[in-house]
């Protein structure tokens, strides 16, 4: 298999579904940025609902979109690409429409806005993965990912930004940021369905068709519940154990999540080129070790006391965060290689499924297992991130029926 070894901003911007589809990234994540972080401040501040009763509805649209997703996967290998694409934003619309919509005090309407929110925030991430699968191939494919995966990370936090600064204005400043999400929803749905991508057979190329089943992929996808919680580190993990436990300023917090957003924004593209020169398992079963390393780092920091522990726990933040770019960049790439072409969409909803539980639940394990002490938090998570990176690197890729030709052209996979 060819590797990627330089970066050209046109190419890849075409390989990613050309300058409109770009473009669309940017205005969705924006949105995003607006409003996901801020969703539970609605439901108190502007709703008056309880934290737990807007925290059970915001679990609820997460459950149940993970729920949706074997349906996205049949719908994405009928050949349908851009037009999911579109529909995951516009069903967020219908979500922030039934938020404004929402009376002081009524759970059940929040609920239903939760609900589209959640369907429309799990559904994406396949219908992405797949449309980009369908117009690049290769390594190409694998540096697309990547770069709408910073395109992504950078609007979310110009959004969340921007969110921030408007947070002065109470209540009525959520309500605008509501609606504005929505309007940015609307145009970027309207932008993706413009590029009319739909995936056809006969446009597949030779080396990427397969006549197989889905991959099981048992292993990876078990192994992915894991991994995901590094997604959460710098945003539940890091302020939980700084401030609570270590008694540190929440401006740590803060300044690693920024170094994480600029690091991820500015490396991904790079880190995943640089990668390409390796198979994609052995690139993730490396994310594994990375992320071990990191999580026992992290337990070593702790241990410094408060003259040193906060500066020691920001700077394994930073090998945390390559752990993270190095998995990101592998992950999804993996699974594009192994699926064959008819089965793409499916192995796609399976792999989100994994990334989405284990999002899901993570909040609730490292919560759980913080107050027994940093071994019993970081020595978990560095014990199932390395059982997890040993069953990737030894997981054989079966289930596909592939020529030899097609043998040839996965070997980099």
């Amino acid at each position: 298999m060819a590797t990627t070894t330089k970066i050209q901003p046109r190419a890849l911007v075409r390989a990613s579904g050309g300058p409109r589809y770009a473009v669309a990234l940017a205005v969705d994540a924006l949105g995003t940025g607006l409003l996901r972080p801020f969703l539970l401040l609605y439901g108190v501040m502007v709703l008056r609902l309880s934290a737990p009763a807007t925290g059970t509805a915001m679990t609820a649209g997460v459950v149940v979109g993970l729920v949706c997703m074997p349906a996205v996967g049949r719908w994405l290998d009928r050949g349908a690409r851009s037009t999911v694409v579109a529909a995951s934003m516009l069903v967020r619309v219908l979500g922030v429409v039934l938020l404004l919509a929402t009376p002081t005090g009524n759970v059940w309407l929040f609920a239903a806005a939760a609900l589209f929110l959640g369907i429309g925030n799990q559904t994406w991430p396949a219908a992405h993965a797949a449309l980009v699968a369908t117009v690049a191939h290769g390594r190409e494919r694998d540096a697309a990912l990547a770069g709408g995966r910073a395109l992504r990370n950078a609007g979310l936090g110009a959004g969340a930004l921007l969110a921030t600064a408007s947070l002065a204005g109470g209540a009525t400043a959520l309500q605008a940021l509501a609606a504005v999400t929505g309007l940015a929803y609307l145009a970027a749905a309207a932008l993706a369905w413009s590029v009319h991508v739909h995936a056809h057979p006969a446009d597949v190329p030779a080396t990427d068709r397969a006549d197989g089943p889905a991959p099981r992929m048992r292993a990876l996808l078990a192994a992915n519940v894991i991994y995901v919680f590094c997604l959460n580190v710098p945003e539940i993990a890091l302020p939980l154990v700084l401030v609570t436990q270590m008694h540190a300023s929440l401006v740590w917090s803060a300044a690693i999540f920024v170094t994480n957003t600029v690091l991820v924004v500015t490396l991904q593209v790079p880190v995943t080129v640089l990668m390409s020169r390796f198979p994609r398992r052995s690139v993730l079963a490396l994310a594994g070790v990375v992320l071990t390393a990191s999580y026992l780092g992290f337990l070593a920091a702790t241990s410094l006391g408060h003259g040193w522990g906060a500066p020691a726990v920001a700077a394994v933040s930073v090998v945390c965060t390559l752990g993270e770019i190095i998995y990101a960049g592998s992950a999804t790439a993996l699974v594009t290689a192994l699926a064959p072409a008819h089965v793409l969409g499916r192995a796609l909803a399976r792999f989100q499924l994994s990334t989405g539980f284990g999002l899901a639940v993570s909040p609730a394990v490292i919560t759980a297992l913080a107050p027994h002490g940093p071994a019993a938090l970081w020595g978990s998570l560095a014990a199932a991130t390395l059982l997890s990176a040993s069953a990737v690197a030894t997981e054989k890729d079966q289930g596909t029926r592939l020529s030899g030709c097609c043998r040839r052209a996965r070997a980099g996979s």
